[in-house]
């Protein structure tokens, strides 16, 4: 709960001593700190870190609003809700679409055991959310605008001890939040959502990525939302980060687009204090916005998407990921930088404007070299998935040291139909592994160059078939791991055959949600 201290009202209304909580109509403004309690002594700064305490101490001017007055009709809360970190509060209007309450200060300690929250573990923790810059949602709009993402549109607003909250008065009333629109079910009506009728969550989408090829990601689209990701140097996209717009194809199929949420740890600045910038050596994970995206870590930055990175971004070439790593750094022009910083409030602009405006420059110009950085890291092992449905494998040459992946689904009455496709060089991919998952699955092998690239055939449920279909060189690296469930296959002994057990993310569909954490 922000500090009632830091915290004035512009209405006329008296002010007493006592109740502790100043009574504020709506339509009024206050000035209010998001964290004052966040800026600390110098010892203090120097141990764990400057961080953003300026800014979470400034206090700003914020509107009341009331939730019976925010929308025509008004919004109606309907669940609590959040993650360890944030607390949040579901709004619906007379529509049915709906919107969230974020809190803009955080609570950390909720991810410790109970015995740990209160102690000086907790009390640290909690300090912590002071490398949260508390306005950085305000900007992230307009940029992902004009770099071609969709995205949300918080808007800055004080709560007070609105009636209209209802049984979640007492939790949520009297602080600060960010309002934005909820990226779920029908949103045809936001085009910061792509107009979308139906938008999923990254469980329903994976779920039918692995059913069968009818569902797509558009992988352009997603790799375009994970730059600007590095951008922004945000550094936690898990799956549940991402919502996904669903578009139906003319052939019948869905197409999916990324739309990002939750931007809590864009502009994440930790390293700055001589104990958190040891601990940041460990945790190359926790990424700091600096003026440069060093290369070396960009294994790092990426960490938490990587699972969904591997899947999605699979069969697109250097030349696609350059391609859109330029087109993003042609957008993000400085006149784009410097609207964008001009959402800040007048406050915050002050201490940080000059801060931020460089480092984005910086940053951007840098993305066309950190794109194929992070097309090496995904190029070096590969792993490509099929589907609950019946597919075909096809591994051919493609040239010296050049292996081509043909993947279609294999047809009965029409013609085998191609789902994607890409070449691999044995300058950039050491390791192949090939998921068959569901369906009877057929592996063919034609001519294989010699490469030092290792191949790996996992069989996966059904009754599938590996054959070689052309000539292969004396030593083919291929191994092709045998579940025994029926399976055909006939191939020289130059191709090593293991009997295993398939792991639980390698069987099928079901298991493949596994890898991200979503089953």
């Amino acid at each position: 709960m922000l500090l009632i201290g830091a915290l004035s009202c512009s209405c006329t209304e008296p002010t007493t001593a006592y109740p502790p909580r100043p009574v504020i109509p709506p339509d009024s403004v206050v000035t209010i700190a998001a964290g004052p309690q966040y800026m600390r002594g110098a010892m203090h700064r120097f141990f764990w870190g400057k961080h953003y305490r300026t800014v979470w101490h400034q206090p700003v001017r914020v509107p009341v609003v009331s939730l019976r007055k925010l929308v025509p009709g008004g919004l109606r809360p309907t669940e609590a809700g959040g993650s360890f970190q944030t607390k949040n509060l579901r709004l619906v209007d007379t529509n049915g679409r709906e919107f969230v309450l974020r809190s803009v200060d955080k609570d950390p300690t909720k991810a410790l055991p109970e015995n740990l929250r209160e102690g000086f573990v907790g009390r640290l923790m909690q300090d912590q959310t002071s490398v949260i810059q508390p306005y950085g949602a305000y900007i992230v709009p307009p940029l992902a605008q004009a770099a071609g993402v969709y995205h949300t549109n918080p808007r800055l607003v004080y709560i007070g001890d609105d009636p209209a909250l209802g049984k979640f008065q007492k939790d949520y009333a009297n602080a600060l939040y960010l309002l934005e629109e909820r990226p779920e079910g029908d949103q045809s009506t936001v085009a910061s959502f792509g107009r979308s009728a139906k938008v999923e969550s990254s469980r329903k989408v994976f779920t039918n990525l692995v059913l069968k090829a009818d569902f797509r990601v558009n992988a352009p689209q997603y790799l375009r939302a994970r730059l600007f990701d590095m951008f922004l140097g945000d550094w936690s996209r898990r799956e549940d980060q991402w919502r996904w717009a669903s578009f139906v194809t003319p052939a019948g199929g869905v197409r999916y687009e990324a739309i990002p949420r939750d931007r809590d740890h864009a502009f994440f600045k930790f390293d700055d204090g001589l104990l958190t910038h040891i601990i940041g050596w460990v945790k190359s994970n926790y990424q700091s916005f600096h003026e440069e995206i060093r290369l070396a870590d960009v294994e790092g930055l990426n960490r938490a998407a990587r699972p969904m990175d591997k899947s999605l971004l699979v069969y697109l070439s250097r030349a696609q990921v350059q391609q859109v790593a330029d087109s993003l750094k042609k957008r993000l022009s400085d006149q784009v930088i410097d609207e964008a910083l001009a959402a800040w409030p007048p406050e915050i602009r002050e201490l940080s404007e000059a801060e931020f405006r460089r480092k984005l420059r910086s940053r951007r110009n840098q993305l066309p070299a950190v794109a194929d950085k992070f097309y090496e890291l995904l190029a070096r092992d590969v792993e490509v998935p099929g589907t609950d449905q019946a597919e075909r494998f096809v591994l051919e040459s493609a040239g010296p040291a050049q292996v081509r992946l043909s993947v279609y689904r294999r047809g009965t009455v029409l013609a085998d139909s191609l789902i994607g496709q890409r070449t691999f060089l044995t300058t950039e991919t050491r390791t192949l592994k090939l998921f068959g998952l569901g369906g009877n699955d057929q592996f063919d092998l034609l001519d294989l160059p010699e490469t030092n690239l290792t191949i790996s055939i996992y069989d996966g449920a059904g009754q599938d078939g590996v054959r070689v279909v052309g000539k292969l060189p004396a030593r083919p690296g291929v191994t092709v791991y045998n579940s025994g469930d029926g399976n055909v296959i006939n191939l020289p002994k130059s191709i090593k055959v293991e009997a295993y057990q398939p792991k639980a993310e390698e069987f099928d569909a079901a298991g493949w949600l596994l890898r991200h954490r979503l089953y």
